[in-house]
């Protein structure tokens, strides 16, 4: 029973928490423009992620 006084004040403060972050994710802008992200990763190229098969440095060579 007495854990109760340590478990719900414990839960009270990790609501307001997560209701903290959340509220500053809405307002810093997070959730402004989720279509072009979408559209970003669907439309992203992999030119220019590896090098090209000529170029290798000394430690890849061996």
């Amino acid at each position: 029973m007495d854990i109760l006084f340590i478990l719900i004040p414990l839960s009270v403060v990790l609501v307001f928490a997560v209701i903290g972050i959340f509220a500053w994710a809405l307002n810093s802008g997070q959730f402004d423009d989720l279509e072009r992200e979408g559209e970003r990763i669907l439309g992203a190229d992999d030119t220019g992620r590896f090098p090209p098969s000529g170029n290798v440095d000394s430690d890849q060579a061996q």
